[in-house]
């Protein structure tokens, strides 16, 4: 049997799709991807970037992941970190494991993610 991650969803509140954009695609660099019709009325989101697909659905009793978390590995962290903090987006680095650099960034509706160096230029 073989296995793989086709997709992460994350929840959002209704109406915060804009806001969504603008963090999604303008500073992490995911491409917007069209919803299928029957989808569609629904309202979210569906974003990609490489083999990574993020889909964001709309929960009117919306609570922020605030723990649970999606962890994308990228080869342009620095960049990615740096971009994050001049739009004002708080980053909190983790220094509690050994391994590849890491921190957490929450998308404009409080959701939690990870982002770790892939470049394997930096390890702790």
């Amino acid at each position: 049997m073989s296995w793989h991650l086709d997709h992460v969803q994350l929840a959002i509140p209704p109406g915060a799709e804009e806001r969504c954009d603008e963090f999604y695609v303008e500073i992490l660099g995911f491409s917007r991807e069209e919803k299928p019709a029957p989808l569609a009325a629904r309202g979210g989101r569906w974003y990609r970037q490489g083999a990574v697909t993020l889909h964001l659905g709309v929960a009117l009793d919306f609570q922020p992941a605030t723990k649970a978390h999606p962890a994308f590995r990228l080869d342009s962290y620095e960049a990615l970190v740096a971009r994050l903090a001049a739009a004002g987006y708080h980053v909190r680095v983790d220094h509690a494991l050994a391994g590849p650099v890491h921190c957490y960034v929450d998308d404009p509706v409080g959701n939690r993610l990870e982002l770790i160096d892939g470049s394997d230029r930096h390890r702790h």
